[in-house]
């Protein structure tokens, strides 16, 4: 069988990342990359003994089986959509668009062509993520929690990602905080959400902060408190995870982890967070040469995203979103 050939959209640190696993794997072979000018793409391709293209020509070309996207999140709709419909499997980093229905589209034309949509979340797949699912049976029914991603930046980089047209809505954007928690802890009952931006005074698209905060109540009656900020009116970068439950707590500060009970305090092995991209990529090649199930599915991805829509909507509206509500 000859290896998978794929063809990769993007330049930045995870096309780097994706192309070092597929060169890595006997199983795939980089055809191709196409990135913002086609100088990026040669200088990146050269790395890797991949040719220069086009991205739209790239998806059409019949020597590629896999598409890989990994540039701006604003383009993952538009690509993923072209890729699917020349009949190509597709890899795409989060979030696979950004907007709900969108996304959901793009989930029944995967069915429709019987091809692979795989949404990166290697969140899922981390040490941090693995101490905290083996530490809740020892705290009991959880409650609350409360989860703070914020980081300073001064000034604030003139990248895509201060972009509110590129980067999107901030909790779509960063959807893995969403899909961490509704991993954990299941369905989300109702979500309420306020977001604050700083923009330049020169261009209203570019920001120099934002600040969103969302209450998640899920089904199980739990709250989840959840803080996302990131530019120059952020002054102390913090990131924290806490886990409240009848019989104990999981504490997340960073790199360290611990669990508290009555008996004890315990440190959680937290394992290590290189190498994540390599070992989605494995398990890629994994599902399409001989089946073998994916971390993540599609539906989850899914839901994540659609609670993270129902939060810019809680945003843009000024009220609380049951998630019932969501039309699909």
């Amino acid at each position: 069988m000859h290896p998978i050939r794929v063809g990769l959209i993007g330049t930045g640190y995870a096309a780097k990342v994706r192309a070092e696993s597929l060169q890595a794997d006997p199983r795939s072979q980089l055809i191709a990359v196409a990135g913002h000018t086609i100088e990026k793409a040669q200088s990146f391709g050269e790395s890797y003994g991949a040719e220069a293209a086009d991205w739209a020509k790239l998806v059409d070309r019949s020597d590629v089986d896999l598409m890989v996207i990994a540039t701006i999140n604003r383009d993952h709709g538009l690509m993923v959509r072209a890729a699917l419909q020349a009949g190509k499997h597709v890899v795409v980093e989060y979030p696979l668009a950004l907007s709900f229905s969108e996304a959901e589209s793009l989930i029944q034309l995967a069915q429709q062509q019987n091809r692979l949509l795989h949404v990166e979340h290697i969140e899922l797949l981390s040490g941090i993520h693995l101490a905290i699912r083996n530490s809740l049976p020892a705290i009991g029914t959880p409650f609350y929690v409360r989860y703070t991603n914020l980081m300073a930046q001064r000034p604030a980089p003139q990248k895509w990602t201060y972009s509110r047209e590129q980067f999107g809505f901030p909790f779509v954007g960063a959807v893995s905080r969403i899909h961490r928690l509704t991993d954990l802890f299941g369905q989300v009952a109702t979500v309420s959400c306020q977001a604050d931006w700083e923009s330049s005074t020169d261009e209203q698209d570019q920001f120099t902060t934002c600040l969103c905060t969302a209450q998640l109540r899920f089904m199980s009656g739990l709250v989840a408190e959840v803080v996302y900020g990131k530019g120059e009116a952020i002054w102390q970068s913090n990131r924290t995870l806490e886990i409240h439950g009848q019989q104990g707590g999981i504490l997340i500060d960073g790199e360290q982890g611990t669990l508290i009970t009555a008996e004890q305090t315990q440190t959680l092995d937290m394992g290590s967070r290189r190498g994540l991209f390599a070992k989605d990529t494995a398990m890629v090649l994994d599902h399409l040469t001989t089946g073998t199930p994916l971390y993540v599915s599609s539906a989850a991805s899914l839901y994540a995203l659609k609670v993270a829509d129902a939060a810019g909507r809680s945003a843009e509206l000024g009220q609380t979103v049951a998630l019932e509500d969501v039309i699909h």
